[in-house]
């Protein structure tokens, strides 16, 4: 049987739809126009702005950043190197960290959650922390100084812990316990099999966090060989801009340097791979936060 709508169903429907269309255009257009910029011709965004489709159709922006394609391979391919070997380890070790933190049964669970929601407000600042991992951990020029320091964040265990105690009872490992089971065959038979859309959400924060980072590489890389995705298309980015500048004394027309296409296309390059794998993962995510706000 199906249940009439009455009037006011009808109108908060239709109010809530409409911002809904509203908000998914908002969203959408940017990267039409990102993509479509990318496409045009830098003279035209100069002299007409953007718009949703390419006009005066062009690839230079992308030869521009594939002039050298070994290097933005190599990019490329140290960003993926991070992204998984950071990724993994940080599941494992916040994982870990948030079981033992969410157990009653341990004595200082309480004073561990402070100690690292602490760490959240106050921290050392920039001087020291690069301090500590280039002089006193001697990882200047290293790429264990890249990966490491994201492994842990608090927020992140936090969340996780969250999650956990809003997913296992306290009933079903206290009978697993009197079962004779320990620690470790509660937490790989037990916790880890509903912990599916905890981790897809802690891995896309991970993940998202090593693919957008540049900050590391320009702290601690000595090697261009080294580098992240996003520092290298930063760095590129400063060597057109200078080209720029100093093609303004030159015969070199300003408009012949694409400038503007240039960075679309770096968000294009930059942004791509994360579009396609955040739709596989897109239902867990949700689904993490939601369970792991209402039951917390």
């Amino acid at each position: 049987m199906k249940i009439k709508k009455g009037p006011s169903t009808i109108i908060f429907n239709i109010i809530c739809y409409t911002l809904l269309v509203i908000g998914s255009i908002v969203c959408v257009v940017p990267f039409i126009l990102i993509i479509s910029g990318s496409f045009t011709d830098n003279a035209t965004i100069l002299l007409e702005g953007y718009s949703l489709l390419p006009r005066d159709f062009t690839l230079d922006a992308y030869k521009t950043i594939f002039k050298a394609p070994q290097d933005i391979l190599q990019a490329y391919k140290m960003t993926f190197y991070y992204t998984i070997l950071g990724t993994a380890l940080g599941l494992m070790m916040i994982t870990l960290t948030a079981y033992v933190i969410s157990r009653k049964e341990f004595k200082y669970r309480n004073t561990i959650s402070f100690l690292i929601y602490f760490t959240s407000i106050f921290g050392g600042g920039t001087i020291p922390w690069y301090l500590m991992y280039a002089s006193v951990l001697g990882l200047k020029g290293s790429t264990i100084a890249i990966w490491f320091p994201a492994l842990m964040s608090p927020f992140l265990v936090i969340l996780m812990r969250t999650f956990m105690v809003g997913s296992v009872p306290d009933a079903i490992t206290e009978s697993a316990k009197i079962d004779g089971a320990g620690h470790v065959t509660i937490f790989l038979k037990i916790v880890m099999p509903v912990l599916g859309p905890g981790l897809a959400t802690i891995g896309l924060f991970l993940a998202l966090g090593y693919w957008n980072d540049w900050y590391r590489s320009s702290m601690f890389s000595t090697d261009s060989s080294t580098w992240e995705l996003q520092f290298y298309l930063y760095d590129m980015l400063n060597a057109t801009n200078a080209l720029k500048q100093m093609s303004q004394n030159s015969s070199i027309p300003t408009s012949d340097l694409p400038t503007q296409a240039v960075k679309l296309a770096m968000a294009v390059v930059a942004t791509g791979p994360v579009l396609l794998v955040y739709p596989f993962v897109q239902k867990y995510f949700v689904s993490g936060i939601t369970v792991g706000a209402v039951k917390g």
